[in-house]
């Protein structure tokens, strides 16, 4: 190709240098066509090296490319944590058992009749949830809850298409490198996992339980794993996204520095199981079994502490447990955190490690306050519990 459009523009410039070689004579005729060759042979030159250097130039992925990546993994990171903290709406407004089936397609389309809502909510009132808790509903307040998971749903299908889109136009664009391309595909693999998880979670509070004289709930198992994979979603977003805008410092490899990063990843799985944990509280409702705080009740520890038989049983199924180990945890994060923060004030750190190490601690301790502060006010008890779980994010990414 290359030959042919050098040959193309032989004929195209020299068209009249040629005629004039034809109509002289044979000496001045061998002078010309001596030189003739010598000249294109320089352009020749020039043309083959300057078509590398460009294309060297417009190589991708490159520093701009690596911004509009970087951007777009912000945003589907945010857009993770905005389910996050939409979940937990959907979780305290008790809706998320409000939809009984699942479309992936069918379901993006709410009722748009009487008549549609009417079957919808005849739907709802076959399961366990309306025949032992929500008998008493009326069609107006079922609305309401099964428009709190609708928008939960409707997020979620919007996170999965923020990733999946975008990530096949950069692909075919060539705007991934090769380690940017296996942080792509798991991304973009688990979120669409984390949907199917959601489901499954969801199902497990639909299903009868004859034995059971419990409220209507999901397990606590699937909850803890749909947040702990919503979690890791984020996480790995905004870590790939900041990796590619903000350039990595070089410090030199202190056994104090080595130290500190193996601190930040040692509470950041910390911060990670304290989350967790919280969902099996959620799960279990078993923040409604002691309201005061720092004690449980009139006991540091109390009676019924160990009561479910195995003892590991407890851990996981028994209220009073659970939320007496989410306590130990979320005050042993926000030590370890404050240990971090005092620690990393006697070593040279750059500007933007020490903003990240103060935010962390400010936003721990924003954290155990509205823990406490919501036990005496039912009027905050909300807005409290929205902000007690959005900061479950922060943590994570600043630690690590």
């Amino acid at each position: 190709m290359l030959q042919f459009v050098t040959f193309r523009s032989v004929l195209t410039y020299s068209r009249i240098p040629l005629l004039r070689f034809v109509t002289t004579r044979a000496p001045e005729r061998k002078l010309q066509w001596r030189h003739f060759v010598q000249k294109r042979g320089q352009s020749n030159t020039v043309q083959e090296t300057t078509i590398p250097a460009r294309a060297a130039v417009s190589a991708v992925p490159n520093s701009s490319t690596n911004r509009i990546v970087g951007r777009w993994l912000l945003v589907c990171s945010g857009m993770v944590a905005g389910a996050v903290i939409l979940g937990g709406v959907t979780r305290l407004t008790e809706s998320g058992l409000s939809m009984v089936d699942w479309h992936l397609v069918k379901e993006m389309k709410p009722p748009a009749t009487q008549d549609d809502w009417e079957a919808e909510f005849k739907k709802y009132q076959q399961f366990p949830e309306f025949k032992f808790l929500n008998h008493d509903m009326t069609l107006t307040e079922f609305k309401f809850i099964w428009y709190m998971e609708y928008s939960h749903r409707m997020w979620g299908r919007a996170v999965g298409l923020a990733y999946i889109l975008p990530a096949i136009y950069f692909w075919r664009k060539g705007w991934f490198s090769r380690g940017m391309k296996g942080n792509v595909l798991f991304l973009c693999s688990f979120v669409c996992f984390q949907g199917l998880l959601g489901w499954y979670m969801v199902k497990s509070g639909l299903e009868e339980k004859p034995d059971s004289y419990d409220i209507p709930r999901v397990s606590q198992y699937r909850l803890a794993a749909h947040l702990g994979s919503a979690l890791v979603l984020y996480c790995v977003s905004l870590w790939s996204g900041l990796s590619l805008l903000l350039p990595q410092h070089k410090l030199p490899e202190t056994h104090q520095l080595l130290k500190l990063r193996r601190f930040a990843h040692g509470i950041a799985g910390l911060v990670f199981f304290t989350a967790l944990s919280g969902a099996f509280v959620a799960g279990l409702d078993a923040g409604l079994v002691y309201n005061s705080f720092p004690k449980m009740g009139e006991l540091w520890i109390p009676e019924d502490l160990l009561t479910f038989s195995p003892v590991l049983k407890n851990i996981f199924e028994n209220p009073t447990t659970v939320q007496f180990d989410h306590r130990l945890l979320g005050i042993s994060s926000v030590a370890a955190i404050t240990a971090l923060y005092l620690f990393s004030r006697k070593i040279p750190l750059p500007r933007r490690t020490k903003m990240a190490l103060t935010s962390l601690m400010a936003v721990a301790y924003l954290q155990g306050d509205n823990y406490h502060v919501g036990d005496h006010s039912s009027l905050l008890l909300y807005f409290l519990a929205y902000c007690h779980l959005s900061p479950n994010e922060p943590p994570l990414w600043a630690s690590a």
